[in-house]
């Protein structure tokens, strides 16, 4: 047994509510409230040191869990108590059996939330099964824990586990043959890059301008899109779009840009210096949230947008999972088409390396890492992703205060990830309070960027 070994202790989770400042659109639900999913969990090495990890996560259920027969409420209840019924799965995990490192017990522990997901579906205890993509943001919680007790054990950030002595297993026992002789670490960034560009979430309904803000919130916090691009110094921006009105879609997409770049010029850096220069490059991401009915739609968008503005459509980086999320039931959903004119990222879709790889002989040519799929399974699936040379992004889950640090950890050590998503501190700034001045420069922005540089803590860096 190598001394690196960890077992779990123990196991804890509860839950913890928040309001939206203003809701958020999702897939045609307005959406005003988040639940997370706080996890403690204590481990203990083969040399007897016993060390406590800290996750957390937004339960999601209106993106993990779109029932269209359960209510809010309903998904919610069910996904609460899936959190239970892995809890006892990761307390029982204490023989030997169970001792490794994180990957190794979390690679294990899946394979029991394969099987739980899949009775689930035969013999349902609710009017339908828990999906696979709500148990992987249930277990993602516990995941993140485990890690983070790992690195706190011994006295290092989660990154610096990621190779040897820790952990130096073949990749193609995990990804199979194709990986054969792969080694994580390769793959991974020991440090943290010093920072990346935000993507700042335009919401469907977000006002784009003054004449815009019908009720506002009078909080002090930006009321609009141009008051956000000046306070942050914003230059990537994700739109929301609804996928089942073209007009309306172009309209929004030439609406941002119009207010963006009429805006992004007169903005001042933090340190009021003179204006930012206006040659600041616009990016922009495109996110029907699977509406799209089929890849014609998209196609149509992209070349009216590109009819109408070049120059808008020049800043297009990439466009989120366009479709329905059921790839093998969508078969004609292919996106080799558009993904000639842009990067087309798989995302909810995305639930392991089978599902990539079909993802990737339907055309998709990028892939949209989450920290609420797992800290293990996310990190496997960034080595995949390097290997087949697709587009990298990090999107979050509006998540708050541990949960933001997570995924701004993910996206800073996977090489090539082209910006990060930081939504709570639009949406539900009240659950970051306690963390903004532990992290400058995380939950508050300046001149568009995240200071990633700064998550070196042990751990996953958020709780000391």
């Amino acid at each position: 047994m190598s001394e690196y070994a960890v077992h779990i202790k123990e196991v804890s989770y509860a839950f913890e509510d928040f309001r939206y400042r203003t809701p958020i659109k999702f897939g045609g639900v307005a959406l005003d409230r988040v639940t997370l999913l706080n996890v403690g969990m204590v481990v203990e090495t083969t040399g007897g040191k016993v060390s406590g990890g800290f996750g957390s996560m937004p339960l999601g259920n209106v993106w993990a869990w779109p029932s269209k027969v359960m209510k809010y409420d309903e998904t919610l209840v069910v996904m609460k108590a899936f959190a239970d019924m892995l809890s006892g799965v990761y307390r029982t995990a204490t023989n030997s059996q169970a001792r490794g490192h994180p990957i190794q017990i979390s690679t294990r522990v899946e394979r029991i939330l394969a099987e739980a997901v899949h009775v689930s579906r035969v013999k349902p205890l609710n009017p339908e099964p828990i999906p696979t993509l709500a148990a992987l943001v249930v277990n993602s919680a516990f995941d993140a824990a485990l890690h983070d007790a790992y690195g706190k054990a011994f006295g290092l950030n989660c990154y610096h586990t990621y190779g040897p002595p820790f952990f130096d297993d073949d990749l193609g026992d995990y990804l199979g043959a194709e990986f054969k002789g792969e080694k994580l670490h390769h793959h991974i960034r020991r440090e943290p890059q010093p920072s990346l560009p935000l993507y700042h979430l335009v919401g469907a309904i977000d006002p784009l301008t003054p004449a815009e803000v019908t009720q506002p919130v009078g909080d002090g916090l930006p009321e609009h899109l141009g008051e956000w691009i000046t306070r942050d110094g914003l230059t990537h921006l994700k739109i929301k779009l609804n996928g089942d009105d073209a007009g309306w879609d172009v309209a929004r997409v030439l609406g941002v840009d119009h207010v963006a770049t009429a805006t992004l010029p007169h903005c001042h850096t933090a340190t009021d210096t003179p204006p930012v220069s206006a040659d600041r490059q616009l990016h922009y991401s495109l996110d029907f949230n699977e509406r799209c009915q089929n890849v014609e739609y998209l196609l149509e968008v992209l070349h009216r947008v590109k009819e109408q503005s070049p120059a808008a459509f020049a800043r297009i980086q990439y466009v989120e999972q366009p479709t329905a999320r059921d790839l093998k039931a969508n078969p004609s959903n292919r996106m080799h088409k558009a993904a000639e004119l842009v990067p087309v990222v798989i995302d909810e879709s995305l639930l392991d390396l089978d599902t990539l790889l079909l993802a990737r002989e339907q055309g998709y040519s990028g892939v949209a890492f989450k920290a609420c799929k797992g800290q293990t399974q996310s990190l496997l699936l960034a080595v995949a992703a390097q290997k087949f040379g697709l587009f990298r992004c990090v999107q979050d889950l509006t998540c708050p205060g541990a949960s933001l640090i997570h995924s701004a950890g993910l996206a800073a050590h996977i090489p090539g990830v082209a910006a990060i998503e930081a939504n709570s501190r639009q949406y539900c700034p009240a659950a970051n309070e306690e963390w903004e001045s532990r992290f400058p420069g995380v939950f508050t922005i300046r001149n568009g960027r995240v200071n990633t540089g700064l998550l070196t803590g042990p751990g996953l860096g958020a709780v000391t």
